[in-house]
């Protein structure tokens, strides 16, 4: 790396927030401040969609996904989850967002309050919250990721404690000041710069691979699109399990998750919110090819050094298997090249949920808890102060990642992903239960969620499938068939044949877990009950 290198990422790190808070201005209403008033095109909310929920763990781990995949996984056998994607936003589109955009409503859990009660709302709003936390701590730690290696490059040994302060900071400055707007524009423009990037990268691998990478590629499955030969149950992507798992993920995180239905809600109306949520999964579709592309251009260039320690990077002297891509970056772009592309991903850590956090927090708990209705000043300037808070808090947990992630085998995109599993069945669940459901009561949505939890929790950390000894690194796909099923809350090995249930049933299993509790929980009340809401309640008193 050299000085041109640093000045670009420098002048992008201090120009991005401050083209967010020009775009976004100055904020005087919690309806613009949240929701942006409804004036944003549909392309830009496709944009910001997509950039919200890939950014830095697309560009920096899924070539990495491709890159480690052994000949028998297939290296784009990931693509089966993006195609569930676009199925599950297509469900979306037509079911969940004409209730939220033509209801006027500030957060989706505003229309479990409608359905159910507060106690519905604020619960699921909480859950949200700490989900939302916890993946948008390991995204803060991937885009430090490239800063480290790059500051390494100058013999600077930061921490990546000490990089995602300075990230968080930049992050919420254009958030306090600019809103939803600013956060929407800023996420459009950032995953542009990225592609562009990515792009740069593709021609400069493409220029120095030998002849005869391409057909190596495909003889070692490189290329490979579907998998139905490993385990369905704990393979990497089986068919099925990728597939399904994929559109119940999809109508989770882009139906029930505040930080996508946020961007959703700032369109004009209903047709343009489906046209950006539907236009993402495609756009998602080809962003994961691009760069599972790129990971297999990796692996010819690196003579397909395969590592067998599942923590190792494939003998490159790397601290973290996940610095692959931004080690190539910075060792093997000419300069200014690599600025430019360093900075694309580093676009990604600007890409911020403290506005999404910061409105359920006011609208879905804060009001719910004090039982008063804030005036648009109050509920103003408690959004900013909750957007500070949460970036606080999203530092500390982007820090402990840092420091846990050295022990961890899988990259950083499927421990995102994974996150997910404990809730995302639960909130979509108590969504599709009101819907499904008619009997359903508050009392059945709650019990069911908190046991949809539990089970979860006990799946993905007590359920262990043993089978053969199988000496292989576990991102790998084509395990032994499991024999047996045992209760261990010990930490899974997968060369001694011990393996957990695949994270992409976690959604689906959670979903069919809170359909059946809380529709026998149902069946209690009459076919037909007066629906248990703060204004059927108001409609009584009256």
């Amino acid at each position: 790396m050299r000085a041109l290198d640093v000045a670009i990422i420098v002048i992008f790190l201090i120009g991005m927030p401050l083209l967010g808070v020009l775009i976004g201005g100055r904020q005087k209403s919690s309806t613009d401040y949240f929701v942006s008033e409804k004036k944003i095109s549909w392309w830009v909310v496709c944009l910001s969609v997509v950039s919200a929920e890939t950014s830095t763990l697309t560009v920096l781990s899924v070539p990495v996904v491709a890159y480690l995949a052994p000949p028998a996984a297939g290296g784009m056998t990931y693509l089966t989850l993006a195609l569930g994607y676009i199925v599950g936003r297509i469900v979306v589109s037509f079911v969940l967002l004409p209730r939220y955009v033509a209801g006027d409503l500030v957060t989706a859990y505003a229309f479990l309050g409608k359905r159910y009660g507060n106690g519905m709302r604020a619960t699921a709003s909480v859950t949200f919250q700490f989900t939302r936390l916890l993946a948008d701590g390991i995204r803060l730690f991937a885009t430090a990721i490239p800063i480290k290696v790059v500051l390494a490059a100058y013999g600077v040994h930061a921490s990546y404690w000490a990089i995602v302060i300075v990230l968080g900071i930049a992050m919420v400055f254009y958030t306090f000041v600019g809103g939803v707007r600013a956060v929407v524009w800023v996420d459009a423009i950032q995953m542009l710069w990225y592609v562009l990037g990515g792009i740069i990268v593709v021609v400069a691998l493409a220029n120095a691979l030998p002849s005869g990478w391409f057909g190596d590629a495909v003889a070692a499955s490189k290329f490979q699109l579907f998998d139905f030969s490993s385990d369905p149950l704990t393979g990497g992507f089986p068919f099925l399990a990728a597939f399904f798992g994929g559109a119940l993920l999809a109508m989770a995180s882009h139906g029930v998750d505040q930080l996508i239905v946020q961007r959703l809600m700032s369109t004009r109306d209903v047709r343009a919110a489906q046209k950006a949520l539907v236009a993402s999964g495609v756009v998602v579709f080809l962003q994961f090819a691009f760069f599972l592309f790129i990971g297999v251009m990796m692996w010819a260039f690196y003579a397909a050094a395969v590592p067998t320690d599942p923590t190792a990077d494939g003998g490159l002297g790397l601290g973290n298997k996940d610095e692959l891509f931004a080690n190539f970056i910075v060792t093997e772009l000419p300069s200014g090249l690599s600025g430019f592309v360093i900075a694309g991903i580093l676009a990604a850590a600007l890409s911020s949920s403290l506005g999404a956090l910061a409105s359920a927090t006011v609208t879905d708990v804060y009001e719910r808890i004090s039982r008063r209705t804030l005036s648009d000043t109050d509920r103003l300037r408690l959004g900013r102060i909750w957007t500070v808070v949460w970036a606080g808090l999203l530092i500390v947990c982007a820090g402990l990642f840092a420091t846990a992630n050295r022990t961890t085998a899988d990259p950083i995109v499927v421990q995102a992903l994974g996150i997910t599993g404990y809730t995302y069945g639960a909130l979509l669940g108590a969504f599709l239960l009101g819907l499904i459901v008619k009997r359903a009561r508050q009392f059945d949505g709650l019990v069911a969620f908190i046991v949809t939890v539990a089970v979860m929790t006990f799946v993905i950390l007590g359920v262990k499938f043993v089978g053969p000894s199988a000496a292989a690194d576990p991102v790998a796909n084509g395990y032994a068939e499991w024999t047996s099923i045992r209760v261990d809350f010990s930490a899974a090995v997968p060369a001694e044949g011990v393996r957990t249930l695949t994270s992409w049933w976690y959604t689906p299993l959670g979903v069919i877990v809170t359909l059946v509790v809380g529709g026998l929980l149902s069946l209690r009340h009459p076919r037909r009950p007066e629906p248990d809401t703060e204004e059927a309640a108001a409609a009584k008193a009256a």
